[in-house]
């Protein structure tokens, strides 16, 4: 299977946004450890600075940390979904940017909370994906990366909800995600899988989750 370009991932979340928002944005109040991953994420960036909901589509992230008091901002590929994670969420900051090329400075945020950013993305992709979280992160800056766990494998998914559009989505070995952490130089605090909630919740596929710190700067 060959990998959709990044404009046609952009163009295809565009087409979905609407729907996407309509049966994604309420979606964390059916997932109890995702929302306690979430306020463990939130604790260790409080009072840091900003932190950052990559691949934010509508904001759901970005509203929940918001609510735990954490200052925060998103960033995504879709126009379309921006467009509605700022309807949606008119307290916080919205940006548009692409994850291999982030268009901010080096230790721009104290935190990166990315739940599925990296799923449309190649093995190589993702390689840059991190090394750019990497980047922008501040010396102990907070990385909580969630992805589908599979065999470094594509799933195409046609005509995504009625809505004419097909996507590919990757599903990663927990050690291949973490081989391309560790060289981007993360140090890695836990990892947490977990099999899929009900099907009217969620897509059944089992999930991962990873903790991981960037060192403190070494003289």
């Amino acid at each position: 299977m060959t990998q959709k370009s990044i404009p046609d991932v952009q163009s295809g979340y565009d087409a979905i946004a609407d729907e996407y928002a309509h049966r994604i944005y309420d979606e964390l109040r059916h997932k109890p450890l995702d929302r306690e991953l979430l306020d463990r994420f939130a604790e260790s960036v409080r009072d840091r600075g900003m932190a950052c909901d990559l691949g934010c589509g509508p904001g759901q992230v970005a509203r929940y940390l918001q609510g735990r008091g954490i200052q925060v901002c998103g960033v995504d590929l879709s126009d379309g979904m921006l467009q509605r994670a700022t309807q949606l969420n008119p307290g916080i900051d919205f940006h548009r940017g692409d994850m291999r090329a982030l268009p901010f400075a080096e230790h721009a945020w104290a935190g990166i909370a990315a739940f599925y950013a990296i799923v449309n993305l190649s093995k190589a992709e993702v390689a840059l994906a991190v090394r750019e979280m990497w980047r922008v992160l501040q010396p102990s800056g907070q990385l909580l990366l969630a992805f589908h766990l599979g065999e470094d494998v594509q799933q195409l998914e046609e005509d995504v909800w009625g809505c004419g559009v097909s996507l590919e989505f990757t599903f990663f070995r927990a050690a291949t995600v973490l081989g391309y952490m560790r060289e981007a130089g993360f140090e890695i605090d836990e990892v947490i899988e977990r099999d899929p909630y009900a099907p009217d919740i969620e897509y059944q596929s089992r999930r991962a989750y990873i903790f991981a710190h960037k060192p403190q700067a070494t003289s």
